[in-house]
């Protein structure tokens, strides 16, 4: 009877770093380019550089609670514990509206690849298909999961890394100076959420820390190693793409019937193109393995939606069937598939750019209010051995470094953020938090304490 309440716990580090870097993976190979239509080289280099330290300094913050309180629902449970069942909710919401909307988006990315090999399907086809496929996949049990995601994030890293070692000998500075600030500081803002993108749910490690052996250790060396690893490849593609023929060769491509250049989503193969040609084996390669990439995020973020979701459900924030483990995989089945149904609702939208920017402000609205608990937690839970005023313990098996500046660094960058995304994209702020909105006031009427 305990086996249908219970995560079965059987993740490695290597794994939780498979994990980690497969979430975010998919963001290097697609869209953070558009990004560049918005602030050119200079603008979203800026962007990203800070948003890059907001990630760094949150990883290690964020580490901290998840090794503290290893549950699935990650912020759900850290914002409960900190500020009350009312925060923990929102926090909640704002956590699944990232790990739902993110998936629709590199769904139809994947679509689109799988198109160009098979025409006559169509991309909607496809990615339903996809939902499918790996949902089933996380159904069977998490540590096939995590080992195919392991497999598929190798080899995604391998393709980067090949796609640099081609690039890298026509890099020229000169092309990183090409109408590198079009835009001037508006464009640093305006950029933010490609910046994002880059590194869009690396958190989702916390969320498997309930199936982590010895996750008071192992999500430390998981969340450490694939932070650095997601700096170095960002920084990495970035500058190996750019520097092939400036920043607006990735960024507009010539349709095959001609006319006028157009926004494309794959600037990896637009800069190889510009160096062997569509023709070329390689260009081919870097096509069909850069899939697994999309593939590395799409089925990650899929398993980590789905703990997060099956907390609501366990937690009673949902109907209760949510929050069952399937008795003979161990895994929370019943909150992938009710997490496929919505992802495939919001992907038939077609709605691409608007999804992905709904994403970015769940996962802000997760970042602030995850650091304000951790400064909560820091005041009223003191460090073992003592105890807090109502004589409760709150055992830290790691420590932030440089503490407050690595969690007061993570909340300013991420709430300035925010506030830079709802000022240029203000229709899209008010549908995000509107969903918190209603979400809430559902929870207030229907959720009996």
């Amino acid at each position: 009877m305990e086996k249908t309440k219970t995560l079965a716990r059987s993740l490695t580090p290597l794994m939780l770093w498979g994990l980690g870097v497969g979430y975010v993976i998919s963001g290097m190979y697609f869209g953070w380019n558009l990004g560049l239509a918005e602030g050119g080289t200079l603008g979203l280099g800026i962007a990203t550089f800070f948003i890059t330290i907001m990630y760094v300094t949150f990883t290690f913050s964020y580490t901290e609670l998840a090794c503290a309180i290893p549950k699935a629902g990650g912020v759900f449970d850290y914002a409960e514990k900190a500020l009350g069942k009312n925060w923990g909710f929102v926090a909640g919401i704002a956590q699944l509206v990232e790990f739902i909307f993110a998936p629709p988006a590199i769904a139809a990315a994947i679509g689109a690849y799988f198109h160009i090999f098979f025409p006559k399907i169509p991309v909607v086809a496809i990615a339903i298909s996809a939902y499918f496929l790996f949902t089933i996949i996380n159904i069977l049990g998490v540590k096939i999961a995590a080992s195919f995601e392991l497999v598929i994030t190798i080899l995604a890293v391998i393709e980067l890394l090949i796609f640099s070692g081609v690039t890298l000998p026509h890099f020229e500075f000169s092309n990183l100076q090409q109408n590198a600030f079009p835009f001037g500081i508006k464009g640093i803002f305006a950029s933010i959420p490609f910046a994002i993108w880059f590194f869009l749910a690396i958190e989702g490690v916390a969320n498997v820390a309930e199936e982590t052996i010895n996750p008071q250790k192992n999500v430390l060396i998981g969340f450490g190693s694939a932070i650095l690893t997601l700096v170095f490849l960002c920084a990495l593609t970035f500058i190996s793409s750019v520097g092939v023929a400036g920043w607006e060769a990735i960024v507009y491509s010539i349709p095959a019937n001609g006319g006028n250049p157009v926004l494309s989503d794959s600037p990896l193969p637009l800069a190889l193109g510009r160096i062997v040609g569509e023709g070329n084996f390689l260009y081919h390669l870097l096509i069909s393995i850069g899939l697994l990439g999309l593939i590395a995020s799409f089925h990650g973020i899929i398993l980590a939606g789905g703990r997060a979701t099956y907390e609501f459900g366990r937690k009673g924030l949902a109907p209760e069937w949510i929050g069952k483990v399937n008795p003979r995989f161990e895994t929370p089945a019943s909150a992938l598939v009710f997490n496929m149904v919505i992802g495939i609702i919001a992907l038939l939208s077609g709605k691409t750019g608007e999804i992905i920017t709904i994403a970015c402000f769940g996962a802000l609205a997760l970042y602030i209010i995850s650091m304000i608990s951790f400064f909560y937690l820091r005041k009223n839970y003191p460090l073992i051995p003592k105890n807090n005023h109502k004589g409760e313990k709150l055992e830290r098996p790691f420590l932030v470094p440089m503490y407050p500046f690595f969690p007061g660094i993570a909340l300013i960058i991420a709430l300035i953020s925010i506030v830079s995304m709802a000022i240029f994209n203000s229709f899209l702020a008010l549908i995000f938090f509107g969903i918190l909105a209603i979400s809430f006031a559902g929870y207030k009427v229907f959720f009996k304490e």
